[in-house]
């Protein structure tokens, strides 16, 4: 009967897994570290919508631009040509009168023509044109308020790919932690196979359990690569080691971008009504108008000679309108109304921020509680195991309880792990909810 020993291949073949395993991790331990603060910078500056300030900054300048210029003179041509079904004549007695001394009025045409240019200068607005520089700034306040809680967001995003990808990472090295083991119980039960103090179902049962052990780092790698891929295209650089973020307090001040948004838009409507208040006022300008065409303003020599002529005006006017006293109170009622729902905005988000506050520090505590406890698990687990370790040596246990404990130990260790990472990723998240 020929003794299943592990052929020098299969030695070699998991040796050689192992090797590289330890060889990788050593690689990613010694290569530089992205911490979540990094990766998170890293994710904003890669998020298209960063690319939305720049926007914002070019249209306020172009609206201001466009604003200021209310304070050019404003330059508009004419040109003009009518024909009239009457005109301004002379009584036929004083036509007749006249003729007689031997004037000869013959009156206005009916088709008259006029080519000009008119020029108006405001001279003082009641300041409109001011105001309007001012709600141009504040709109673009608010535009970048919002492109902030956007932005905002991708660090949720970020938050949940980091800790994700760590907790994988820490299964994966207890994984590997628990191959070195079976191997090494596979090669001294190989040992003791050959001198007859083992069984071959206890040499199968080691071995099938090192296989899935294998199986089950093939499979936290392809996890971890899934993540990893999506964390570098998040934030648009490799990302090879991720390390924990420290343990740090987290203050109750919250400075939200949502609330800063809120802030930009009743700071606009404040604006609004100003601007409302400015439309009470007058306008003052000064004007110049030329043309030359016919007739011009000497109707009487117009109406004897029917010949073009150049006519021009200057003067001041004052432009005072209103209709603004009809609608106020209603456009004062409705700037109210936003108000009111930008208000009521702020206190939605704090309601529901405080209570996902809450529920984040519940979690904080029970984690913190779950903590307290998992080190003695572990260590009471391990003696379990060392103690099975002793007895197999001696023959007076099966392999069956020795992989029994060290499974129970290594889940216990899983669970710690993953118990310490997710009172990190609660910290993370309350900062988050903060934006400590």
């Amino acid at each position: 009967m020929i003794k299943p020993y592990l052929c020098i291949e299969q030695k070699q073949s998991v040796m050689k897994r192992f090797l590289i395993l330890i060889f990788v991790g050593f690689h990613i331990a010694s290569a530089s570290a992205q911490t979540l603060e990094e990766c998170q910078s890293a994710a904003i500056s890669n998020y298209p919508v960063i690319k939305r300030y720049d926007l914002i900054s070019q249209t306020t300048d172009f609206t201001v631009s466009n604003i200021q210029k209310g304070w050019l003179p404003q330059i508009s041509a004419v040109a003009q040509a009518t024909y009239q079904s009457d005109v301004t004549s002379w009584p036929d007695e004083m036509r007749a009168m006249l003729s007689q001394t031997g004037v000869d009025i013959r009156g206005l045409k009916k088709d008259q023509y006029r080519v000009g240019v008119d020029i108006n200068q405001t001279v003082y607005d009641g300041g409109r044109i001011k105001t309007q520089k001012e709600m141009a700034f504040l709109q673009g306040d608010v535009d970048r308020a919002q492109a902030d809680v956007d932005i905002y967001a991708v660090r949720k995003r970020v938050n949940y790919l980091y800790f994700s990808a760590l907790m994988v990472d820490e299964q994966i090295r207890l994984a590997e932690n628990m191959l070195g083991y079976m191997l090494s119980y596979e090669e001294k039960l190989e040992s003791m196979y050959a001198n007859g103090t083992a069984s071959l179902s206890d040499y199968n049962m080691i071995k099938a359990e090192r296989l899935s052990v294998e199986q089950q780092i093939t499979g936290l790698e392809a996890q971890r690569s899934t993540l990893q891929y999506i964390l570098e295209t998040f934030c648009g650089m490799p990302v090879t080691k991720l390390v924990k973020p420290p343990v740090a307090s987290v203050g109750n001040e919250n400075s939200r971008p949502e609330l800063r948004y809120v802030d930009s838009q009743l700071r606009l409507l404040d604006m609004r009504e100003k601007m409302l208040d400015t439309e009470l006022l007058p306008l003052v300008s000064v004007f110049a108008s030329g043309f030359y065409g016919y007739p011009g303003y000497n109707m009487f020599e117009d109406m004897m000679h029917h010949k073009w002529s150049l006519n021009g005006m200057v003067g001041m006017k004052v432009t005072w309108n209103i209709g603004a006293l009809y609608t106020r109170k209603s456009d004062l009622s409705k700037l109210n109304l936003q108000r009111s729902y930008a208000e009521n905005m702020r206190e939605t988000f704090l309601f529901n921020n405080n209570m996902e506050q809450q529920q984040i520090r519940g979690n904080m505590e029970r984690y913190s509680k779950i903590l307290s406890a998992d080190d003695e698990i572990i260590a009471l687990r391990t003696s379990v195991r060392k103690a099975s370790e002793s007895r197999l040596s001696h023959g007076i246990i099966d392999v069956s309880e020795l992989v029994k404990d060290i499974k129970t130990e290594h889940d216990a260790m899983v669970q710690k792990s993953i118990h310490e990472i997710e009172l990190l990723k609660e910290m993370s998240e309350l900062k988050y909810a903060v934006n400590g």
